[in-house]
């Protein structure tokens, strides 16, 4: 069988996994910021910074975004019109704001859909109804737990993903002899970096190995595990550190949930809320912070979708990732 992308279109979410014989090869998530990847819109100058390149840029919405490639002749107050190529990455405290370059003569249009994309690059999709239990069986509550913790075990040990302003860091934790643990968690980071869809600066923190013949092994290791990731790596320095570099267009599936918790356990919430089969209210038990983070129109869309009236309870007990849905009378 040859892959093929699974999609939902979720309330507030599409979700689509790429899978093969029963694994995710890829996965990725999209939230519905209306300033993502893709977007063409006009937006007007109100800063061009000290090298004159760059600047900053704001939206009808008022949204900022930094301006890439600026032309000489742009002023402050000009209205440009600027295709956006990396979404908002939220950190600890900040959020990085979205990136842009100058799209003149080029007809605004919204950013394309997550369907979009994909058929765009002419990948096999299959739409699935979200009662479709085609996403659960190829491994998608794995996968969610692996975002939600950034931990993923393996024979011997785990490796540990955790995003951090300057880049992503990988930690490698186990009893193995530091040379096969290091060995057993390559394959393990290289479909990390698919699955959790990771790019842009990411640190890979290897046990030390004193013998450089060692950490060689390790490094061919990596890179034939890396032979279809599109980026740049270093060789591993005495310190087991290697540094890799890959394009950077959105948060990984990591960090959204990472900066993001009670909007994910919401998001996890409304799925499970569309799948529960038998009639009756439909109830929402979910810890405050969870409840709160759904939007009034997120909770009508799944009161049309599933024709149920919604009712809420909070439990302080219940952690943010144990919440739950079920029918009751009405």
């Amino acid at each position: 069988m040859s892959a093929e992308w699974l999609y939902e279109a979720g309330i507030a979410e599409e979700r689509a996994i790429l899978v093969s014989h029963g694994d995710i090869l890829s996965a990725r998530i999209e939230w519905g910021d209306p300033i993502r990847p893709g977007l063409i819109a006009q937006a007007r100058l109100v800063k061009r910074l000290h090298d004159a390149k760059r600047g900053i840029v704001r939206f009808e919405d008022d949204t900022d975004a930094f301006i890439d490639h600026l032309p000489r002749d742009a002023t402050e107050g000009v209205t440009l019109t600027v295709r956006v190529v990396r979404a908002a990455i939220a950190e600890r405290g900040r959020t990085k704001l979205p990136v842009t370059r100058p799209a003149p003569g080029e007809t605004p249009a919204p950013a394309p859909t997550l369907r979009e994309e994909i058929e765009a690059t002419g990948a096999t999709l299959r739409a699935l109804p979200v009662t479709s239990t085609a996403m659960t069986a190829n491994g998608w509550d794995d996968l969610v737990e692996q975002a939600l913790t950034g931990e993923i075990p393996f024979a011997g040990g785990s490796i540990i993903i955790s995003p951090t302003p300057a880049m992503t860091l990988i930690d490698i934790d186990g009893t193995l002899p530091p040379l096969k643990l290091s060995l057993e968690a390559v394959p393990v980071i290289a479909d990390a970096l698919h699955r959790l869809d990771i790019g842009g600066s990411i640190g890979i923190d290897f046990p030390t190995l004193a013998d450089k013949k060692d950490r060689q092994h390790v490094d061919k290791a990596l890179a034939d595990s890396l032979i279809d990731w599109t980026g740049e790596r270093t060789a591993m320095n005495g310190f087991g550190f290697v540094h890799l570099v890959a394009r950077l267009e959105r948060p990984s599936l990591v960090a959204r949930f990472a900066r993001h918790r009670s909007a994910a356990a919401a998001r996890i919430l409304l799925r499970a809320a569309e799948r529960v089969a038998e009639p009756g209210v439909l109830l929402l038990c979910a810890h405050p912070a969870v409840l709160e983070a759904i939007q009034p129109v997120w909770e009508a869309e799944l009161a049309r979708r599933t024709g149920r009236t919604i009712r809420r309870k909070a439990d302080t007990a219940l952690s943010l990732i144990g919440s739950y849905a079920q029918a009751i009378p009405q």
